[in-house]
């Protein structure tokens, strides 16, 4: 029994007190039931030894109880309980406060029953009554009665320190934690390890990760660590909170210990480090995890490895990392099998792909559909069509339906090739077969019959399907724009322009970009510029392909000082500029023979960190040996090579011409 510390003396009346009246109820009682039957008397109903230690303090408690029936504390009920003149002691008053349900009706009883002369409370009833006040959330009353119970002298147990930090961290009260614990640590009460793994875990839970390296080095500093479970927990939050710098001490501060982290933080911190290029760091983690023994690599353990290595294009390791996974008796689930099978088909190794899931499949491994779809569009993009087709045959003769995303590759493909009636009669075959066609079906389909320049068709599909099933989007619009644009249409693609803000359907940049250059295609450009003005006008931001576009059109048109403005209002909306920007500028630069400030931009254009292509080479040496410049162009030339990209034969040959000619 956890008993509150009082005065050893009052300690020792209370507890002479109880045994007394405990003896000479067990006296009494015996002189009552023995009277008549002597020493030779029978067990019978009047002599069990069940009615000999019959608990009169039951009864005594039901008596109370009853009293305290109406649910509310007042005068009357104290006055009652008065009457009753019943002895108490602690059992009683404990047994009494558990078939109390309300807490003030506890607190007020707890009061009351404290006021009683030589009475003192032991901590279960402490604890039941903040338990209780937890329950009801009654925090109000509860900081009263703490500060009741504190005044009557009495030190709090551990036990009771750990009763509040528990129901403060479960209703939220989080500064209540800190200010518990606190008031624990400095009150002289012994603590544990435990106390400290408990503290520290709401911390950790609550992110406050600077009080949970005070309170840490505070448990190390009084000789405790904490368990795996709470350091796993804290790396788990570091990682999750992107403050990874502590996670190393902390995995030696373990490893001192002799402990490791459990598989769900070691998963979760090769995943950070997977996921911030930290490859290397990944791998030793997952050597130390066999080394260790206490925390082996699972299946999630090597899908994230493998997922990685594929994206580093690392493909040998990953298929070896997967097969050891086998080796050792895991499973590989169907994420697993799809991290390297995308990695694959992902960087053209379709075929590696394919033998993979052949294998995948001999070990009793479903595929599912996004595997068959991933496969089917690698061999299609590797022109494999044959290939492709057999997949899809297998995918149904195993029982797994294609889905909208299959049927979308097959569309693409007919789309691509020009076989516009067989990825019409797809449509239908989906709309039929209960796979619904989704907004990027219609739009490949609409996009196929733009590319075969069936415009009114295109035209019509929009209009009678798409518009009707509510498929029609900002997408579609903008292909139709791009193909009547094409076609030299642009009053048509206008229309369509119009038409989008009377339906509702907001355009975007890629639309204002499509029909600002349609227009300077046709030579309206006074028409493209108002068109771009008014883009600035809705707030719609240009990106950096309109910016191209109209830098291209106002250089093509000789207007480069309002293309000068284009660039400055470019940098300014922080759209920065790209490859093309600066090759548009360098190239009619130096058709304007302005072959030095296209040199500056080229100097501007490293600086930005823009890495110049083959293009700009090209463009920067032509430009300065038109204007006689071979030194210069010399440098440019030089630099290139350092770079290794290799100038085009045709102006690699003048400069070495205009270069001897110069030596001669």
């Amino acid at each position: 029994m956890f008993l509150a510390t009082r005065p050893s003396g009052s300690s020792l009346i209370v507890t002479r007190l109880c045994v007394l009246h405990t003896v000479s109820w067990i006296v009494s009682s015996r002189q009552a039931r023995f009277t008549t039957g002597g020493d030779n008397a029978t067990p019978g109903s009047h002599c069990r030894l069940s009615e000999l230690f019959r608990p009169v303090r039951t009864d005594t408690s039901g008596v109370i109880g009853r009293a305290l029936e109406c649910g509310r504390w007042s005068e009357s009920v104290e006055l009652e309980l008065e009457g009753l003149h019943v002895d108490l002691d602690p059992f009683v008053v404990n047994r009494v406060l558990r078939g109390l349900s309300d807490s003030e009706m506890a607190v007020r009883f707890y009061w009351w029953a404290e006021s009683r002369p030589g009475f003192y409370h032991n901590n279960f009833a402490i604890a039941y009554i903040i338990s209780l006040l937890f329950v009801d959330d009654n925090f109000a009353l509860l900081s009263e009665f703490l500060g009741s119970v504190r005044s009557q002298g009495v030190a709090l147990h551990r036990s009771l320190y750990r009763v509040l930090l528990g129901g403060y961290a479960r209703a939220g009260k989080f500064y209540s934690v800190i200010e518990t614990f606190d008031d624990m640590v400095t009150s002289g009460c012994r603590e544990f390890g435990v106390d400290y793994n408990r503290f520290i875990g709401v911390m950790i839970k609550n992110c406050c990760f600077d009080l949970v390296e005070k309170y840490y080095s505070m448990a190390l500093a009084k000789g405790f660590c904490l368990t795996p479970f709470t350091y796993s927990r804290w790396i788990t939050a570091l990682c999750q909170s992107n403050r990874i710098e502590l996670v190393e001490e902390l995995l030696a501060d373990m490893d001192k210990f002799g402990c490791f982290p459990d598989i769900w933080a070691c998963n979760i911190y090769i995943y950070y480090l997977c996921s911030h290029n930290r490859l290397y760091d990944a791998l030793q983690i997952v050597e130390k995890m066999d080394m260790k023994g206490t925390t082996s690599p699972d299946v999630v353990t090597y899908t994230t490895i493998v997922g990685c290595l594929c994206d580093h294009r690392r493909f040998s390791e990953a298929v070896g990392l997967w097969e050891e996974m086998v080796r050792r008796g895991l499973k590989p689930d169907i994420v697993a099998c799809g991290a390297l099978i995308f990695g694959l088909c992902k960087n053209q190794k379709v075929d590696e792909a394919f033998e993979l899931a052949s294998r995948m499949l001999s070990l009793d491994i479903e595929l599912n559909v996004s595997i068959y779809n991933v496969l089917i569009s690698g061999f299609w993009r590797a022109g494999s069509i044959d290939k492709a087709y057999k997949i899809v045959s297998f995918m149904q003769r195993n029982g797994c339906g294609p889905d909208v995303v299959t049927y979308n590759i097959l569309l693409n493909h007919y789309c691509n090739i020009g076989m516009t009636d067989k990825a019409e009669k797809m449509v239908r075959t989906m709309e039929m077969s209960g796979v619904n066609p989704d907004r990027y079906s219609y739009n490949i389909l609409l996009k196929g019959l733009c590319k075969a320049h069936q415009l009114d068709k295109a035209f019509a599909f929009v209009s009678d399907h798409m518009e009707v099933g509510g498929f029609c989007d900002v997408v579609s619009c903008n292909i139709l724009i791009d193909a009547f644009c094409k076609a030299k249409k642009v009053n048509s693609a206008l229309n369509l322009f119009k038409e989008m803000g009377y339906k509702g359907i907001q355009a975007d940049a890629v639309t204002y970009g499509i029909l600002i250059n349609g227009l300077f295609g046709v030579g309206y450009s006074n028409l493209a510029e108002e068109l771009f003005d008014q883009m600035l006008n809705t707030k719609i931001v240009p990106n950096v392909n309109v910016y191209n576009i109209m830098l291209h059109n106002l250089c093509k048109i000789g207007h480069f000082k309002h293309a000068q403005k284009i660039f400055w209002q470019m940098t300014q909306k922080e759209v920065s500029p790209d490859t093309v920007t600066f090759n548009t500028l360098i190239y009619w630069l130096g058709k304007s023979l302005r072959a030095i400030e296209a040199l500056d931009l080229f100097k501007e254009m490293r600086t930005r960190g823009v890495e110049p292509d083959n293009l700009t080479f090209r463009y920067m040496v032509s430009s300065l040996l038109d204007e006689g410049k071979s030194t210069l162009a010399y440098e440019v030339w030089e630099y290139m090579m350092e770079n290794g990209i290799i100038l085009d034969r045709d102006v690699s040959e003048r400069l070495i011409s205009v270069l001897k000619l110069k030596n001669n």
